[in-house]
Parts: structure tokens; sequence; C-alpha cells
């Protein structure tokens, strides 16, 4: 099993006695040490149910569990390998009780939690309620509850805050729901107040691996300590120079306090990289090389020198685009790498994308924008789970609303008004509320009757869903369902353009076959051949369906240009970029006046300069740094300076610059190559 791995590798898949710190440089193969690692405990006789790999994204979790597959077939399966937020998710299901939370608790989405606390704070106001939002989260993340914010606000406006968090605090509550920050600090604050749940699942890990290490934040290190316990069987993989989101609460704190809290930590590096050629290593590792180093180490690569990295000056936005086709296209051409999909353009902000896309589609070639609208933000597909959320958990008073109206049935805003106030009055969910002997003297009789049918579809769909096993019934009971409350109707109703409703009823039926799909059964996988996949009725699925919340784990390998921001490029690669924007203010950011000169402006330059490292080390054979002469700010055009990294590249500066002869002949062999292709179509047809 441990065929292929270097030394470095072997030393920490072999290492299974105590705690481990793996730190792994860009495309050194840190997926390959946790599904190799994996194998090797199960060799040495651990269960395969007691091993848990936690990482960041639904993505990262599904290659990970593909790739242990491959090591130890079945095995595989008893793995716990999920999300930070999904083992949080599996912990208060199994033991949330011990905190008042029932089992069919509800997650709430962004939307749900921005309408909660316009309510909270009675403003109308959404960019208000976002800013109470993202400091709540900063504190939760932090580990402090409303009362510890309370005492520690500086100022009133973190005061009114605070405040708003205390009631945001009691709505969920009584709503039986909790958010995502909860799903971390929940679990924490279980595992820390109950001794007879922590020591059941410290007996459930006997080792834990936790990959993106650097990425934690302080409530997520905590949790971490209270799983492995004081054994400390665990194996921690990361990257300090990838550190990059400490925006979102991720701290580097965590990865100095390991061999503070846990004297016998192991550390390995993994210094070889798999993924780039020693020119593209060469500039990261100067890049990185000014930022302050918890362990030292330098990237190498046995993949040759390869291309030289190139620095673009452009003109101005517009003028940036057309170069990056143009390179595009001649790469393309002259190199064995037809693809579109080996292409990717990166860029510091969402709002850099829009000049690359026009150039794109004026050249028709085809690209998508990562990180982009999820799939599961459509408003048809939130119609649905509004509905979905609501059967697993009847205080769901935010999907209550949204199922109660959508689509309409009589029920309107001056009874929902009622009926919000009678059951704030006798402390009961609107569900609840709608069932009480009591209503009429606050509701009017027809509102009721209304307000009664509409509780009795949501228990027979509860009950109908809890009965329904399997791919092939789950999709019958949701068309049944979707024809009985007039979905399809209601969209092309609330549409003008019927090609729009029909595209959003696409995206219904899409959904549908995928929520049908986790039932289980008798299913196509993705070679169309029949497989046996583990069987659920529709109700367990769908009370996963709050942690579902990107595209990403949906998306077909497409073959188009990748424009992405360079945070969502982390953790993917390709062999050919073009880092775009590398302007002072751009990359690094634009610094706050009242960080200027200060700590503050340190930390945040060092972090922006892990950035620049992680875009460096996306490229696998060629990588271009372009910079603007001139770039919009606002509706102004200012002068542009190169930013301060690509000197710290320190490449040589007789090589680096592109010469626009090569773009000419570049272009000219891409025409030339789209005669041939036309040439050959011809003949094929003759």
């Amino acid at each position: 099993m441990s065929a292929g791995l270097n030394l470095a590798q072997l030393e920490a898949v072999n290492h299974l006695g105590g705690p481990c710190l793996v730190l792994a440089g860009a495309g050194s193969g840190k997926t390959r040490v946790i599904t190799h690692k994996i194998a090797r405990l199960i060799q040495a006789g651990l269960a395969a149910d007691r091993i848990a790999a936690i990482t960041f994204t639904n993505k990262a979790a599904a290659e990970m569990r593909e790739r242990a597959g491959q090591l130890v077939g079945r095995d595989a399966k008893k793995v716990l390998i999920c999300t930070f937020h999904a083992l949080g998710v599996r912990l208060l299901r199994e033991d949330g009780e011990a905190l008042g939370l029932k089992k069919q608790f509800s997650i709430l989405d962004t939307d749900d939690i921005t309408s909660l606390l316009k309510d909270c704070g009675t403003t109308t106001d959404a960019a208000t309620a976002r800013q109470w939002q993202w400091a709540i989260s900063a504190w939760k993340s932090a580990g402090l509850n409303a009362a510890a914010a309370l005492a520690q606000a500086r100022d009133e406006s973190e005061r009114t805050t605070a405040l708003i968090m205390q009631r945001y605090e009691e709505r969920l509550v009584a709503y039986q729901a909790v958010d995502f920050d909860d799903l971390i600090a929940l679990p924490l604050k279980l595992l820390s107040e109950h001794a007879e749940v922590r020591e059941k699942w410290q007996k459930k890990m006997g080792h834990v691996l936790v990959d993106e290490y650097q990425d934690t934040n302080a409530t997520q290190y905590e949790l971490l300590k209270l799983l492995v316990g004081e054994r400390a069987r665990f194996t921690a993989v990361g990257d300090d120079d990838q550190s990059i989101y400490g925006w979102r609460g991720a701290t580097l704190d965590n990865l100095k306090r390991l061999p503070q809290d846990f004297p016998e930590l192991k550390v390995i590096k993994l210094e070889q990289n798999y993924r780039s050629t020693s020119a593209i290593l060469r500039a990261a590792n100067n890049v990185i090389g000014p930022n302050p180093k918890l362990y030292p180490k330098t990237l190498w690569s046995e993949l040759g020198e390869g291309e030289p990295v190139r620095v673009v000056d452009a003109d101005n936005e517009e003028h940036e685009a057309e170069r990056a086709v143009l390179r595009i296209q001649g790469l393309r051409a002259n190199s064995q790498h037809k693809e579109w999909r080996d292409f990717a353009v990166l860029y510091r902000a969402n709002h850099q994308a829009r000049s690359f896309e026009q150039a794109l589609r004026k050249a028709q070639i085809p690209y998508k924008v990562s990180g982009g609208q999820s799939f599961f933000d459509k408003a048809e597909i939130r119609d649905l789970c509004a509905w979905l959320r609501l059967i697993t958990n009847n205080d769901d008073d935010p999907a209550f609303l949204r199922a109660a109206t959508t689509p309409k049935r009589g029920i309107g805003h001056t009874t929902l008004q009622q009926l919000g106030a009678f059951a704030t009055q006798y402390k009961l969910s609107l569900f609840a509320a709608l069932f009480s002997h009591s209503l009429p003297s606050a509701v009017s009789g027809r509102a009721i009757a209304a307000l009664h049918e509409f509780g009795r579809q949501v228990n027979d769909l509860e009950y109908r869903a809890r009965h329904t096993v399997g791919h092939e019934a789950a999709r019958a009971f949701l068309t049944e369902w979707l024809k009985d409350i007039g979905y399809e109707q209601h969209l092309f109703d609330n549409e003008d353009n019927d090609k729009v409703a029909a595209a959003r009823w696409g995206n219904v039926q899409e959904f549908c076959d995928w929520v049908a799909g986790r039932c289980g059964g008798q299913i196509d996988d993705a070679a169309g051949t029949q497989v046996e996949s583990e069987r659920k009725s529709l109700l367990e699925v769908v009370q996963t369906i709050a942690l579902i919340s990107t595209l990403s784990e949906r998306e077909q390998d497409q073959n188009v240009v990748t424009l992405s921001t360079l945070h969502a490029s982390k953790g993917l690669e390709w062999p050919h970029v073009v880092l775009a924007g590398v302007n002072e203010g751009l990359l690094p950011f634009k610094i706050d006046d009242e960080e200027a000169g200060g700590e503050a402006q340190l930390v945040r330059i060092q972090e922006e300069r892990r950035l620049m490292y992680v875009g460096i080390t996306r490229a696998q054979r060629t990588l271009a740094v372009s910079w603007l002469k001139r770039r919009k700010k606002g509706r102004e055009s200012v002068p542009g300076a190169p930013s301060r990294f690509i000197a710290e590249m320190a490449l040589d500066k007789a090589t680096v610059k592109e010469d626009p002869r090569e773009k000419l002949k570049a272009l000219r062999a891409e025409f030339a190559k789209r005669a041939q292709d036309g040439a050959d179509a011809s003949k094929a047809q003759a």
C-alpha cells in the first residue's frame, strides 16, 4: 500500500502512536498521505469505523472518500470522512438533546439568518443585518457567546450588535435551529460540559486526521482537542504558507499551540512538489521568503526547469484580458494541451472577472466563473428546501413562513402577522400555534381554514417522507408532491418569460433527481452501470440538505477555461495559469487607514503574500503574471503600479518579459489550427 511514497510521506504514514503534524507544502501529496495513513491504520488493526478524516469542503471530502476506497475497498465506507460542519451535525443529531436540541433541529442558511437578524434588530436594511451577521460569526468563531461579546464590547456599535446577538440566540433556541457557526460551537459546548458524551466520542475516535489544518479557527481547535483527549491519536496536515482565511477566523496560533499542548508532537515536512516546474517553485519560494516561518521549508521538484515565469504589463483591464486570451490561444495551438480545461485565469477580487468574460466570449472560448451563484441559492431551490426543512423540524419558523406563502394558498401577510403575535404570546412555534384551540381568538375563521389545510399537508408529507425509501420511490414522491402544491404552475404564473420559467422548472427537476439519488438503491454511476448504494428514507436525506451549500460537489468536469478568485482556487491546479491584476492596491489588497503602519498592516501583508504564493503554486507548467499600468477605481482610471510581490519573485529580468512578436506568432498559429480543424471536419463529413 505504501508503493510510490517518498521517505517523508512514508514517515508520516507510519507514525501511528501519537500526535503528528505533517507540514505539507503546495503540491506535495497531502491527500495521498491522508488516504495512505487511513489504509495503514486499518492494516495495523484499528477498526475502520474508529477513524475520522476531517476536511473543509464537501468536494475535498468526496475526493478523499474516493481515493481511500481505491486503497481499502469497502472499509472506506466505514471511515468517517466529512467536513467539520458535517461532523458537528453528527454530534448534535446523536447527543444534542443534552443541550436541549431535538434530533430534527434545522440548520439556517444565510438568507434565513439575515431575515432573523433584521427582525431582531428591527430594521429592513439587509446590508446592516449582514454586518451584524459577520460580527456575530466572528464572535462565535472565537468562542464567544452574546454575554461574553457584550462584556468585551469596545464601543456603542459593538454593544448594540451584542444585544442583537442575544435576541438572535433566543430565537434560535425557540426555533430549534442552529447556524453554521453553531455546528462547531455547540458540539464544543456539548463535549466540554457533558463528560459522558465526551468519553463516548473519544472512544469512537481511535485516530483523527485533519486536512487543511492551517484553516482551523479557535473553536475548531478546541473541538479537536476534546475529541482526541489525552491519548492524542491524531494527524494534522497543513501548510502555514497557505493560511489565507484570517478574515473568517482561521488562525496560525493553532499551529503554534500544537507543540505546547502536545509535547510529544512529531513534526514531518513534505517539501518535494509533484505539481510544478522548478522555475515556478523558485518564484513561489522567493515570494514567501519574507514571511516569518513557524517551520521553515523549501519546495523542490524533479519535473525540470520548465518555462520561465512571464511578467506581462497591460495598459488597462481590457488590454490585460486581450493579452490573456492571446496567451491561451497561443499555448493551445503550440502545445499538446488542447483542452480548454488546462487553462485558468486567477485574480484577487470577483469584480476582476468581467473583462476576462467579455474577452473570452468575443474569442468564442468556453469558460466558467468559479464561485458564482450556488445552485442551492436559486429561489426555486430555496423554496423547495424550505418545505423539506419544515417537514423535518416543525419549529423552523423561517421555513414555515416561506413554505406557507410559496406557492400562494390564501395565507396572507395579515394572517401571518396575527399568527406570529399569537405564537409569541404563548411561546409556541408558528406551526404549533396553528393547531391551538385558542387560535380563533386571534385569527379569522377563513384564514384558520387555510392554515389548518397547510398544516395537514405538511404532516402528511412528513409521514410519507419517513416511509419513502430508495431512489425510485423518492422520485415518484417528489413528482407527486410538486403536482399537489402546483409548483410548476406557480413558476410560470410568476415569470413574464416562459423560457426563464422553463429553465427554473428544469432546475427543480434536477434538484429532485439529486435528492432521490441520495436515497439510494439501484442507480447509475458515472460509467452508466447500475450499482447498489445505501438505501435511506427521504426524511433522512433532507435533514442533510442545509449542509450542501455549493454547486461544486455537483459539477461535471467541463472542458472550459476557469476564471477564479485566488481564494476559490486553493486546492486546485492547472497546467497553464494567468495570475492577473497583480498591482499594489489589488494584490496586496488596499490597506485601511487605521491599519496603516501598525501590527494589523503587517499581518494583512503577510496573508496577502501567502495568497500570492497560493496563486503561483496553482500552475503546473507555465505561469504568466500580469499587472496594469492604469486601473479602474470606481468611475475613474488611476495610474497602476506593479505589486511588490512581482519584485519579490526575483525573476531573471532578461527572460521574463513577454515579446509582442510571440503573441502575433501564436495568434497566427491559432488561426492556422482553426483552418486545419475546419478542413478536417469538411473531409470527415464528405
